[in-house]
């Protein structure tokens, strides 16, 4: 069993890592696309891509089961433009661990536990050592837009959970992401310009949107195969660390020592809160 859940922990890992790598790559085409441009070409391609793996059948739905659907669009375009706007203020690093309070409210708010008290005091005090000061290049409005993203992410998963009992797989995903595609474009398309008919950043579009979505869902799915609910709850909880390595590594992004603190802090919150939880639904920011 050990053997088998080690390279399990890896694709857990290795779907942490590439969703992270497709923030800093989304970043990196914030000055010609603007943050609209790339969250428009995120969703398009990914939902692209997830829509080939997954072959969602609509038709002979409900009424209420495409209802979801589409509640899940507005959430998804909602939670990427956030986030997106966030990263264009705040470090990666810093933008995802404020973002990561959305699933971690989720966990603790569901439990009935007093230890979780414990958690809700670790991520409080990660957050007042970013908002005194330890975010060094966050900007305010940077770290607020991170919590709307966080927000955005706990309706997500909620609301996933729904759409997750109706639609299997990824197919209920990839027909919301092409509706926030839609809901995005004319915002994506003002924003974009004329930068969109350059080969080289659509290049850079589809990557975000593989990089982000359809690899790291399949990566996810294959580890939830091998490994108990918790285990990939905690491994997933290292997602803010892994994100503040991807913006030293990729975008060349120096935290300070309370930043890394508070990142830490926010980690061992949402470590120790998911041991008894569900894992929730793969994040699409």
């Amino acid at each position: 069993m050990a053997e088998r859940r080690a390279p399990a922990v890896a694709l857990v890992l290795g779907a942490a890592c590439s969703v992270q790598g497709g923030a800093a790559v989304a970043k990196s085409l914030f000055p010609q696309l603007g943050p609209p441009g790339v969250v428009f070409l995120r969703l398009l391609f990914g939902s692209i891509a997830l829509w080939v793996v997954a072959r969602p059948r609509l038709r002979g739905r409900t009424r209420d089961d495409l209802g979801l659907l589409a509640a899940l669009g507005v959430v998804l375009v909602s939670m990427n433009l956030a986030f997106y706007e966030a990263l264009d203020r705040a470090p990666l690093g810093i933008a995802v661990t404020v973002e990561f309070l959305g699933p971690l409210a989720v966990a603790v708010l569901g439990s009935r536990r007093l230890l979780d008290l414990v958690w809700i005091a670790c991520a409080g005090g990660g957050v007042a050592l970013l908002a005194e000061g330890g975010g060094g290049a966050a900007h305010p409005l940077g770290l607020v837009l991170a919590a709307v993203a966080g927000l955005f992410w706990a309706c997500y998963i909620l609301l996933g959970v729904r759409v997750g009992r109706v639609f299997p797989g990824a197919s209920g995903l990839a027909p919301a992401m092409l509706l926030g595609a839609l809901l995005a474009a004319p915002w994506g398309i003002l924003s974009a310009g004329g930068h969109l008919r350059d080969a080289q950043l659509l290049g850079a579009g589809v990557g975000v949107g593989l990089l982000s979505s359809a690899l790291p869902w399949s990566l996810e799915l294959e580890a939830l195969r091998r490994l108990p609910a918790q285990v990939f709850s905690v491994v997933l909880s290292l997602e803010p660390a892994v994100a503040a390595l991807a913006g030293v590594v990729f975008l060349h992004e120096h935290l300070r020592i309370r930043a890394w603190a508070a990142i830490s802090l926010v980690v061992v919150a949402s470590a120790g809160a998911a041991r008894r939880q569900k894992p929730p639904l793969p994040p699409d920011a």
